[in-house]
């Protein structure tokens, strides 16, 4: 192979991942992410959000908080990164807000059930426990460290959000049917996935269209990796008129909205219901199955238009687009970015490695588990058959579990996506201790696995977190008192 053909083969591996990820995974989930993070800046007051998650909440609340909203809401790292920004941009303090990011996608109901029914519970469990104690330590951790940036980030929204009035009945409903929106398009209940009627349209060529489209982006089921459908490249084609109308419509909206800004809101609708539609092409035409999924988003772009129109101001639709808008132009770029190489470096790694460097639970293997976390960002859905596969290869359940816990919260589009929320030394700060903890949470299982005691288990990390507190003990101390001085 020359050198043109293989950088030929990296940019399409990459090309092809960000089409296969942006036709799966970007609308029934991030859309309605951006929409909540957009409403959350717009139409929540910071009272509301500092009274559970404000760095002066006491810890005891706003630790166990943000811990809770993280295992019942998000379902992916991609959905929950524009819910962080939004809570965060709100007022929520550092730690809670990063104790939020680092246990949503790790532990939220479907990827435990998911995990515990390929996998083992056992598996499923430690991750739960590992990434809780894990998640709000690495919050505490990073709000010792910026305390000073963080009461400067509080004081900046306290400015920013004085004089905001109450949260609105309206307000309250319209943001919990934008959470019905985000449940009905990505959970995997019965109902939810059931066809409960089919349509079948003459549609000359849907078949061959597919064809082509899983020859122009090939792909390897059991590497996780995932085809363009035909409904995938039309939903891709959507995604292109939404950002369109958006910035014809949205960017300057506060000169007033004029017909792109409905054009725009439309689109997502409209895009959101044949997202949620079955698309089946067949040598007849094209069979469209309507799904409990599509039945629920109708209701809700419905209810949601509805309201718009209806039961918010003017100045609360016009903040709601904006933000959205702002949210969407801050992250999607990154995340086109970070996917695109993740591709790209998918084609250089070959899972068979695992067997070599991660087949018993020692540190260069659990390491080794935190670093394909990184460069194989796989979704929910998906990452758990990989983990299966690592298994099947040879990889220990130690090095297996820090790969699971570091695979949604380091994945190369987060930590930029993160960085550009936060700044570039708290994300890089953030890798770090993820990194840390998530080698010794493989460690640790790992350990039990190979049969140590439950009580040596909890000895050693014990003794791992009288130690690091300890030394964070010692490092507040030492900055309170150069404060004094200072003063």
């Amino acid at each position: 192979m020359n050198a043109l053909e293989f950088l030929g083969n990296l940019i399409s591996g990459g090309l092809g991942n960000l089409a296969a990820y942006l036709a799966a995974h970007v609308l029934l989930c991030l859309l309605p992410a951006f929409t909540i993070a957009g409403a959350m800046a717009a139409l929540i007051p910071k009272e509301t959000v500092t009274r559970f998650l404000g760095r002066n909440t006491p810890k005891f609340i706003s630790y166990p908080a943000s811990a809770a909203a993280g295992f019942l809401l998000a379902v992916c790292s991609c959905t929950v990164i524009p819910l962080f920004a939004g809570i965060y941009k709100k007022g929520a303090g550092l730690g809670p807000a990063i104790t939020f990011l680092f246990v949503a996608p790790a532990i939220n109901v479907l990827a435990l059930v998911y995990t515990g029914g390929v996998i083992g519970m056992d598996l499923a469990l430690a991750r739960l426990l590992l990434s809780l104690a894990f998640g709000i330590g690495v919050g505490i951790i990073m709000a010792l460290i910026f305390r000073k940036e963080d009461a400067a980030h509080d004081r900046a929204t306290d400015a920013m959000f004085a004089g905001q009035a109450a949260m609105r009945r309206a307000v309250v409903v319209f943001m919990l049917v934008l959470v019905v929106l985000l449940v009905a398009g990505t959970f995997q209940f019965d109902f939810l996935k059931r066809s409960y009627a089919e349509i079948s349209l003459p549609v000359g060529g849907a078949e061959a269209f597919q064809a082509a489209l899983y020859r122009l982006v090939p792909f390897d089921p059991a590497r996780g990796e995932e085809g363009v459908t035909a409904q995938g490249a039309i939903l891709i084609g959507m995604l292109a008129l939404i950002g369109l109308a958006s910035w014809k419509g949205i960017e300057r909206i506060h000169e007033g909205a004029n017909a792109w800004t409905w054009v725009s809101v439309a689109l997502v609708g409209l895009t959101l219901l044949l997202a949620a539609l079955g698309m089946t092409p067949h040598p007849g035409g094209l069979t469209l199955s309507l799904t409990g999924k599509f039945f629920g988003v109708l209701l809700s772009v419905i209810a949601l238009g509805w309201m718009l129109k209806a039961k918010l101001s003017d100045d609360e639709t016009r903040d709601f687009l904006w933000e959205t808008w702002k949210f969407v132009k801050q992250i999607f770029p990154l995340l086109v970015v970070g996917v695109f190489a993740v591709g790209v470096i998918r084609e250089l790694i070959r899972p068979e490695w695992i067997e070599a460097v991660a087949g018993s639970n020692s540190l260069p293997g659990n390491f080794v588990g935190v670093v394909f976390g990184v460069f194989m960002y796989f979704p929910t859905l998906v990452e758990v058959p990989i983990a299966q596969m690592f298994l099947s290869l040879g990889m220990h359940r130690g090095p297996l579990l820090a790969y699971l816990i570091s695979d949604p919260e380091l994945s190369l589009q987060s930590i930029l996506i993160t960085a550009a929320i936060i700044g570039k030394t708290k994300a890089w700060t953030y890798v770090g201790w993820v990194a840390l903890f998530s080698t010794l949470a493989g460690l640790i299982y790992g350990a039990w696995v190979d049969g140590a005691s439950l009580g040596l288990v909890a000895l050693y990390l014990t003794l791992f977190l009288a130690i690091l507190a300890g030394i964070l003990w010692l490092v507040n101390r030492r900055n309170a008192e150069t404060a004094i001085v200072t003063h």
